[in-house]
């Protein structure tokens, strides 16, 4: 009889396109399911029902930058209106890299890049979690062995604290704090009645708004902007700046990755909660529009 025991699938790894991207810290959805339909009430007096056409749950993962490159172009594209759709598979893998499990995905679209806070007060490292929107989804027995190759010391390039944040005209050197945000896309959902799957279709991209924290002290800038962009309302196209978040490595000189803002504008600036005879630093917080981000690995693109 064959050994039917079970496994520890401790590493898990995305392919795109034929190709290995790497390790991902977890995995979740993607399974299949289907609506239940309700009938109208019959002679019999009784409820009847039946299940409507297949749907298939976004896939949600989350990696840091130890993975290709071509993960990265992937999300680059979708943020710049250009969307494709990538089938690939997800592999299960025990200890030794045997493939026990593959979660194959087919036509699928990102539908939300969720970038981690960045807090010069964590030692944490930075995970990334992408989510896609696959039309149909697959899961099979795996068999031999994955090549990717781990590298701890890659996996660890970046930690939360390891950022510095650029905005012209404006003194960043002492923010501490940008909180965690999302870039979504809206994907149109049309149904295929005789394959009984769905179609899918990208739509509008959505740009979140920034919320940074810095020290009271270095604030001076940004309350002059702000008092003149939002107090005075010259709030123009030729008013709004431009910016960098670049992540760095522990040395904090070599860039690992960056997003690049265009047409920030400032609409809330506030003192932090204080009470006497603290010691805590003062800060403020800022909250910014942004109207579009760029995404690129390794040092900004001019």
């Amino acid at each position: 009889m064959a050994d039917m025991r079970s496994y520890v699938s401790g590493n898990f790894v995305l392919n795109l396109d034929g190709k290995s991207c790497g390790f991902l810290k977890s995995v979740a959805g993607g399974g299949a399911m289907a609506d239940v339909v309700n009938e109208k009430i019959g002679a019999d007096h009784f409820v009847h029902k039946h299940i409507s056409g297949v749907k298939y749950e976004e896939l949600e993962m989350d990696f840091s930058f130890s993975m290709t490159p071509s993960l990265f172009d992937w999300i680059a594209a979708s943020w710049s209106a250009n969307s494709q759709r990538k089938s690939g598979s997800i592999l299960a893998c025990d200890a030794g890299h045997a493939i026990k499990n593959e979660r194959e995905f087919h036509n699928a679209l990102i539908t939300e890049t969720v970038i981690p806070a960045c807090d010069g007060a964590s030692k944490e490292q930075g995970y990334f979690k992408l989510k896609v929107a696959p039309e149909y989804t697959r899961t099979k027995a795996g068999s031999g062995k994955t090549d990717a190759t781990y590298s701890k010391t890659h996996d660890k390039l970046w930690c939360s604290n390891n950022f510095r944040l650029e905005i012209d005209g404006l003194d960043a050197t002492k923010v501490n704090r940008i909180e965690s945000f999302s870039v979504k896309q809206k994907v149109a959902v049309e149904a295929v009645g005789e394959l009984r799957d769905y179609q899918k279709e990208p739509g509008t991209i959505e740009f979140p708004n920034l919320k940074i924290t810095l020290s009271e002290a270095s604030a001076q800038k940004w309350n002059d902007w702000f008092e003149d962009f939002v107090v005075k309302g010259n709030c123009g196209e030729d008013k709004e700046k431009s910016g960098t978040l670049t992540f760095l490595t522990p040395n904090l000189k070599t860039a690992v990755g960056s997003l690049k803002f265009e047409h920030l504008g400032i609409f809330k600036l506030s003192p932090e909660p204080a009470s006497a005879n603290s010691e805590r630093i003062r800060r403020v917080t800022a909250e910014l529009y942004c109207e579009r981000m760029i995404f690129a690995v390794g040092s900004p693109k001019t």
